[in-house]
């Protein structure tokens, strides 16, 4: 239940041509607190209900719960979110014994793409990709609780 990923930007949109799939996920914030984020999100067909906890202090770990619930689920609870409800669509993209998830926002946050990829320590090795930009991981500003308060627009 403890997550472990890494953040980056993204300096070009060749990773589209290097997903091997895409999904457009709507999520909305229920609670952005530091120390209990809880988002409601509607990926494809599929609702999800998740708890997060806070981050470690260089950002790379955090508590993760997550729990499918239905899609009426997901939309009656987005009714009920917090701020502004992000929309994007999410590449995967395989790269050796990784994947990436590269977010590309949409609305309020055109122009905004990030990458992350989920590792089983803090100190694993992975490859990055040419597009792969400047890191940053632990930098709050970018995550999904915050951009949903803060939109890429008006940074």
């Amino acid at each position: 239940m403890i997550e472990i990923e890494r953040k980056f930007l993204v300096n070009s949109e060749a990773f589209k041509t290097e997903a091997f799939n895409s999904t457009r996920i709507i999520q909305g914030f229920l609670s952005t607190d530091k120390k209990r984020t809880v988002r409601v999100r509607l990926r494809g067909e599929k609702g999800f209900l998740t708890i997060k906890g806070e981050s470690s202090k260089n950002g790379m770990s955090r508590f993760e719960w997550e729990k499918e619930i239905s899609k009426a689920e997901a939309e009656a609870l987005l009714k009920l979110c917090k701020e502004a409800v992000i929309d994007k669509i999410r590449y995967e993209i395989k790269v050796d014994n990784h994947t990436f998830e590269v977010d590309e926002f949409f609305e309020n946050n055109e122009g905004l793409i990030i990458a992350e990829v989920e590792l089983n320590s803090e100190n694993e090795h992975f490859t990055k990709p040419d597009w792969l930009g400047k890191e940053v991981t632990g930098e709050t500003k970018y995550y999904n609780s915050q951009i949903s308060k803060h939109p890429f627009c008006k940074w």
